[in-house]
């Protein structure tokens, strides 16, 4: 299916500059002025937009303010919305990120950078779409689960056990995607060694996928698992994920940095532990993190074991 792109932005020239960019690569487009023109387009449907192209400064309704309309209403949780900027201070990227931003792109973008992030953050979005639409399935076989231990070692592996935590979790929308995350980077940084700058590389070249599953069939890797626990109390659900890697520095990764805001990733843990999670914690060298979840009639302010 075509996916459908609103560009707002209040200078004409940049609105027709990322238009021509943009028609060749098959996409739905649709621009508009200001941030109250988009509002209108989007609450009047829904469902029409895969992803919105947003400038910052804007009269009636500016991108941040826009921003924030958006993400705070359920139906355009999972919409990426891709900000430009003309500027890049620190706080004001970091008050995008924070609100929900997906990526920041400087205006004017060059065509390679701009379909490489478009094409990264849809992506993610038919990812998170096909998670939705699967989750919920087991929860009501799962509400008696106390304890239980795991392992996978692929990223389709990952993908169906990152379902069933989210089950057992009793909040799946919320954490499914938050547990994808973490599994996924358990496979491709801790136990198949993929760098951060190396990822960087094969996602702009669009060679991640393959460098994976060369590497999954690798001797040196293919034996490597990611060994999962999850424990549950009457007031918590705790997922104990440990790879077999050398670790990272993760201290770099759990909060919102604004020089990597122009990278194709990097933001996942980030997001994970800002959305998804009651509590993210990475211990030691990195290569095991515990998330832990409130279940449903925990107690107002109860801190998750462990925390």
């Amino acid at each position: 299916m075509t996916a459908s792109l609103l560009i707002v932005d209040d200078d004409p020239l940049i609105r027709m500059v990322t238009l021509e960019l943009l028609e060749s690569s098959g996409y739905v487009l649709d621009a508009v002025p200001d941030g109250m023109a988009a509002w209108e387009k989007l609450d009047l449907a829904p469902n029409r937009f895969d992803l919105v192209l947003l400038d910052k400064q804007m009269p009636r309704l500016d991108g941040i303010s826009l921003l924030k309309r958006l993400k705070s209403d359920a139906r355009f949780k999972d919409l990426p919305v891709i900000m430009l900027t003309s500027d890049d201070r620190q706080e004001d990227i970091i008050e995008g990120l924070a609100a929900g931003a997906h990526y920041y792109l400087t205006k004017p973008s060059t065509e390679d950078v701009l379909k490489a992030v478009i094409g990264s953050a849809l992506e993610g979005l038919h990812q998170k779409r096909e998670l939705r639409e699967l989750v919920g399935r087991q929860a009501s076989n799962l509400t008696l689960l106390r304890r239980a231990e795991f392992c996978c070692r692929t990223l389709s592996e990952a993908r169906d056990l990152a379902l069933l935590l989210a089950d057992a979790s009793m909040y799946p929308e919320r954490t499914v995607s938050g547990y994808s995350e973490l599994l996924i980077n358990a496979i491709e940084h801790g136990n198949l060694g993929i760098s951060y700058a190396e990822k960087s590389v094969l996602l702009t070249e669009g060679r991640w996928l393959e460098e994976v599953e060369s590497r999954l069939r690798s001797p040196d890797y293919s034996r490597l698992l990611v060994n999962v626990t999850l424990e549950k109390t009457a007031d918590s659900c705790r997922v104990t994920i440990a790879d077999q890697g050398k670790g990272f520095d993760w201290q770099l990764y759990v909060e919102f940095r604004p020089e990597r805001v122009f990278d194709l990733h990097g933001r996942g843990i980030a997001m994970s532990r800002a959305i998804s999670f009651d509590s993210l914690e990475y211990l030691g060298n990195g290569s095991r993190v515990v998330a832990t979840v409130l279940l449903p009639g925990a107690k107002q302010g109860a801190q998750p074991a462990g925390a």
